[in-house]
């Protein structure tokens, strides 16, 4: 099985580089494999999400602008459509990918500590 390397960016500029193995799902992906303060989630919505199911936009990401893996899912397609960030929970890993943590604004953002 193939291995894609994923390299996660926090909003304080923390780097963390990690090997996925191909077909696996971005949220998940993150969520075993980050600190809770590098996963998608703020730390209300680390408990108060869908449950990967892409309904709730709470484990929205942004992707590098090289990384192309389009979007299945319709809320996906449309944050990809008007520039939202994606949902991780939508992204499948086969490539190598730069991931972006969202500066959040709602469901207790990130600046409020």
């Amino acid at each position: 099985m193939s291995e894609h390397t994923v390299t996660f960016r926090t909003l304080h500029g923390v780097e963390t580089t990690l090997k996925a193995k191909d077909g696996e799902n971005l949220r998940q992906f993150l969520l075993d494999n980050l600190p809770a303060e590098g996963a998608p989630y703020t730390k209300y919505t680390k408990n108060l999400n869908c449950g990967g199911r892409g309904i709730c936009a709470t484990c929205g990401v942004w992707l590098a602008e090289n990384d192309v893996i389009p979007p299945d899912h319709w809320h996906d397609k449309a944050a990809k459509a008007f520039g939202y960030p994606r949902l991780s929970c939508q992204v499948t890993i086969n490539q190598d990918l730069t991931v972006f943590q969202v500066d959040k604004w709602l469901w207790g953002n990130r600046r409020s500590g």
